[in-house]
């Protein structure tokens, strides 16, 4: 009789034991653990789509995770070979307790739900790859592509989230003129741009990109969420700067530019820029002074930028942007390839610098409802990327930190708003 007691009560205990101890969380690390630091984010998305509340650790082990637990979870974690541990109700109360101690840099922001991305991006193939759309596919993060039509029609507000491929705004195709008039793709695309203002009512290129600016910067007024690279920043900002004049010589538009243009810009309309200085030369591959390139003096080994600490507590916007396992990154060019802090609003977040001449490589600022994030240069992992140069295989890089900025972008709509109290 005491055996059977004692029997059932082992047995009851054994049970107890494991409901306690059963895995409750699924706990993702983003230090130098984590075998694939980009495709983890892709997990994050995924659990986000599946109505799932994950919890964004900021500044604790590089900007971990933390998901409630669930076996589909898991075994995408398996088969993307992304590092996890499955944790305790104990032991996530432990990580959140120590994340949320008035001692130390560092917080949780609760991720709600998967944000809609849409990329503005040409149909036709160019002769070069963005960084985002090839993140975005590693990741395996579903996106829409959407260009001037789309734009046009008022699509951008089905969106919560759009990136701008490397797209001239100034109707100037990308300043390839000097260099690549007579190539195949660059007269190819000049007609294609032609033939597609024509049909949307626009009598110049120009016009079509400054209507299509005007549109984006509604949907970010209106609370929308931009991400631009490379040259799609700073030509935003000179398009829409240059609404009531034209900049653009006849190799481009057909008839010359307007006399004293530099003087009718009007920089209350741009995002981020202002007091730049447009480059007269139309054969020059160069827009503005907004850019840095020119102007670089540094060997490639000691090229890198240097990401600016915040206060993870009252300044999450700025950490989550900046989550990362290292703060120096190593640098890499574009067309436009960092910004010129002088010709920067004093209302926009600088990010990152880099420490031998303060150039600023990613800023950060709002405008209306919305806000919107500028990265200076073309490829993370391509140092100076090239026309026609093969795209980038990040498989060979699944721990870039210049890549993660990038996936941080992806994820920051996603963040729990926080309600005014009433």
């Amino acid at each position: 009789m005491i055996f059977r007691f004692n029997k059932f009560v082992f047995s009851f205990i054994l049970v107890m034991s494991a409901f306690v101890l059963r895995a409750s969380f699924i706990f993702i690390p983003m230090d130098e653990t984590q075998r694939e630091h980009l495709k983890a984010y892709g997990v994050v998305y995924k659990a986000l789509e599946k109505g799932l509340k994950v919890k964004w650790l900021l500044n604790y082990r590089g900007g971990s995770f933390l998901i409630p637990y669930e076996e589909e979870i898991k075994k995408t974690c398996v088969v993307r070979n992304v590092t996890f541990e499955e944790i305790t109700d104990n032991q996530a109360f432990e990580i959140l307790k120590k994340v949320e101690s008035p001692a130390v840099n560092m917080h949780a922001v609760t991720l709600e739900k998967a944000p809609k991305i849409a990329v503005y991006s040409p149909k036709d193939k160019m002769p070069w790859d963005d960084a985002v759309t090839l993140a975005l596919t590693y990741a395996e993060i579903p996106y829409d592509v959407v260009y001037d039509k789309e734009v046009l029609a008022g699509k951008l507000l089905e969106y919560d989230w759009l990136h701008l491929h490397h797209e001239d705004f100034t109707g100037q195709y990308g300043r390839f003129y000097g260099a690549y008039r007579t190539a195949p793709w660059y007269v190819e695309r000049k007609m294609r741009l032609e033939n597609l203002a024509r049909e949307l009512g626009f009598d110049k290129v120009s016009k079509l990109k400054l209507a299509v600016a005007k549109k984006i910067r509604d949907y970010v007024t209106g609370g929308g969420f931009l991400f631009a690279m490379c040259s799609a920043t700073d030509t935003m900002d000179i398009a829409l700067s240059a609404e009531d004049t034209d900049i653009c010589e006849s190799m481009y538009d057909g008839d010359p530019s307007e006399p004293g243009y530099q003087d009718k810009l009007d920089f209350s309309n741009t995002f981020a820029f202002e007091n730049f200085v447009l480059e007269p030369d139309p054969l020059a591959y160069e827009f503005s002074n907004i850019d840095t390139t020119n102007s670089r003096n540094v060997p490639e080994e000691n090229d890198y930028f240097e990401l600016k600490e915040f206060s993870a507590k009252y300044d999450p916007v700025p950490t989550m942007l900046t989550q990362n396992h290292t703060v120096l990154i190593k640098g890499f060019f574009g067309q436009t390839t960092a910004f010129n802090p002088a010709t920067i609003k004093k209302n926009v977040l600088i990010l990152a610098t880099t420490p031998w001449n303060g150039e600023a490589k990613y800023i950060h600022g709002k405008k209306g409802k919305g806000m919107f994030t500028f990265y200076g240069g073309h490829d993370p992992e391509d140092y100076k990327h090239k026309v026609g140069d093969p795209k980038t295989e990040l498989k060979l890089y699944p721990h870039s930190p210049g890549y993660r900025l990038i996936l941080n972008n992806v994820l920051f709509p996603s963040a729990e708003k926080k309600k005014k109290k009433t």
